[in-house]
Order: C-alpha cells, then sequence, then structure tokens
C-alpha cells in the first residue's frame, strides 16, 4: 500500500496570530511555507495585509507572496496551478509543506476541488452578457429551465452573475445543473494524493477583539494610508477584489472624501469583526474534520507530526 505524503495546512481567523505559529512550527519541522492568502497574492500590499516581514520571510522559504501586482486579476485557477507546482517542488527537495491562510475559498482548494474544466468561449459567454444587457434576467432564466426540465436546484435566480453562469455552462457542456454538480461532486481535488492535516488557530473573543484592535492601530502607524496612495497610483482600483479588502477600502473611502479622518479605525476594525465572524462560520461548517488549538496557548499545531 502506498504511502501518501502529508500536507500540513493551519488555518484560523485574522489576527489569531497564524504567521509567528507557523515560523515557529515550520523551523522546527524543516518546512517551508505556502500561503493561502488571497491578498498576499499582491505585490505592495504589505501593511494593511499584515504580509510577513522581509525578517520573517528569510526565516523560512515562503511561496505564493507577491506573486502579481495589485492591479491584476488572481483567481483560484491560478492559485492551484501554483500551489501544486511549489509543494511538488519542496516535496522533491526532501522538505515538508506547511500551508498557512485564513481565506477559506482557495483553502478549500486542498481538501475539494475547484474547477469542473468546462471551457465556456469567449464568444458565448459574450452572447449571454448581451442578451443580458438587451433582454433581461428573466429571458436567460427561461432558457436555463427550458434546458433544466428536472428545475434549477437552489440556484439564486434574481443572481445575474449566477444565472449567466450557469447557463454558459449549460450550454458549453450539454448537461444539466443536476447532471454538471453530480460530475463535479466526483472530481478528486487537486492535492487527493496528499494526506491532508488540517488546524485551526483560534481563541476566545476576547483575546481576538484586543488583538483586531491592536493590529488595525499598528497598520494606521505604519503608514497604511501612505501605503493605499502608492498602490492607488499602481492601479488598485482596477482590481476590485483588491480595492474592496478591509483595511484598503476604508481608506480609499477616505482618501475619496467619503469618511472622516477620525472614523478611520473604528470602520477597520468594525469590518474586520465581522470578518472574523464570517471565517468562523465558515470553517465551523465548511472545513473536513480537524484539530483546534488555543492560538494563546502552548499547544502543538499537529499531533505526532
Amino acid at each position: 500500500m502506498t504511502v501518501r505524503p502529508t500536507l500540513f495546512v493551519l488555518t484560523g481567523p485574522t489576527a489569531s496570530g497564524k504567521t509567528a505559529r507557523a515560523l515557529d512550527w515550520a523551523e522546527r519541522h524543516g518546512a517551508e511555507i505556502v500561503s493561502c492568502d488571497s491578498l498576499l497574492f499582491y505585490r505592495g500590499m504589505d501593511i494593511g495585509t499584515a504580509k510577513p516581514t522581509g525578517e520573517e520571510l528569510a526565516r523560512v522559504p515562503h511561496h505564493l507572496i507577491d506573486v502579481v501586482e495589485p492591479r491584476e486579476r488572481y483567481d483560484v485557477q491560478r492559485y492551484v496551478a501554483a500551489a501544486r507546482a511549489a509543494v511538488d517542488a519542496i516535496m522533491r527537495r526532501g522538505r515538508r509543506v506547511l500551508v498557512v491562510g485564513g481565506s477559506g475559498f482557495y483553502l478549500r482548494s486542498f481538501f475539494a476541488p475547484m474547477s469542473d474544466g468546462i471551457e465556456v468561449e469567449p464568444a458565448l459567454r459574450a452572447e449571454l452578457e448581451t442578451r443580458l444587457a438587451g433582454e433581461g434576467l428573466a429571458a436567460l432564466v427561461a432558457e436555463l429551465r427550458a434546458l433544466n426540465p428536472a428545475g434549477l436546484g437552489t440556484l439564486d435566480v434574481q443572481n445575474p452573475r449566477r444565472v449567466v453562469r450557469a447557463l454558459e455552462r449549460c450550454r458549453a457542456s450539454g448537461l444539466t445543473l443536476a447532471e454538471l454538480a453530480t460530475a463535479f461532486a466526483a472530481m478528486p481535488s487537486a492535492f487527493a494524493d496528499f494526506a491532508v492535516t488540517l488546524t485551526r488557530l483560534d481563541c476566545a473573543p476576547a483575546v481576538l477583539e484586543e488583538r483586531i484592535v491592536a493590529r488595525v492601530r499598528e497598520m494606521l502607524a505604519a503608514g497604511l494610508v501612505e501605503e493605499v496612495r502608492r498602490l492607488e497610483a499602481a492601479g488598485l482600483r482596477e482590481n476590485e477584489s483588491a480595492a474592496r479588502a478591509i483595511g484598503y477600502r476604508e481608506v480609499l473611502d477616505l482618501l475619496d472624501g467619503k469618511k472622516p479622518p477620525a472614523a478611520l479605525e473604528g470602520e477597520i476594525v468594525r469590518n474586520t469583526r465581522a470578518l472574523v465572524k464570517k471565517q468562523r462560520t465558515w470553517f465551523r461548517t465548511q472545513l473536513p474534520e480537524h484539530r483546534i488549538v488555543d492560538a494563546a496557548g502552548p499547544g502543538e499545531l499537529f499531533e505526532g507530526a
């Protein structure tokens, strides 16, 4: 029986202390770190993302940090391909792999399939976008229902983006939504040939609240506003995903005159708190079986590693 190599994955909510714990574990266990944070991809987005410092990056080899410019979009398909290449290279060097990050959508790629491989021709996508603008959402929903006589399941038919994506996939594949869902569920993840060991850092709400406030104050003192000004000049607003990230969107609102300077810290803290709530819900409901370690305690991240 072939023994699958192990991927060690560390996640947890924002401000739970993943960076420090990951560095300590990686140094002690001969590991390299693969980032699973959807904002660390972008060069120059340093302060607002709490990106590891140059000194921290020098302690342990890191991968998938600073790989694209802030104006450039980066999606999960690109991430999976790059993460798989990084993991394979680390394994060839005889080192362990520690995946670190709290971005749930990207984290899912280590234990579930992320793409069904259906190729949608640009011409089809353009046709449906044109029809949406000219005929309205109801016309596309009607066609989608005709292609799916057994029903549309849980599809939100009031959401134009989701209706267009569903229709283009049905048209491109010749399959119903139910058939597409069944085929997708049977697909292996990109890392199915690895044993994934998952640990989640967490801590008491009061402790995490203190960490959030301290982190936001440190970011502002370190020059977050100036960082956003530089990024804006480099095309930050061209990438909605990056521009709407917490810390960046609030500063952009400030620069646009939509928010007073005195409200900045409180706004970022509130939005970070809301993000943490969403993260915790996602971790609790979407993650496979995993170990939970108190971020403020001495517990070992991975048993028997």
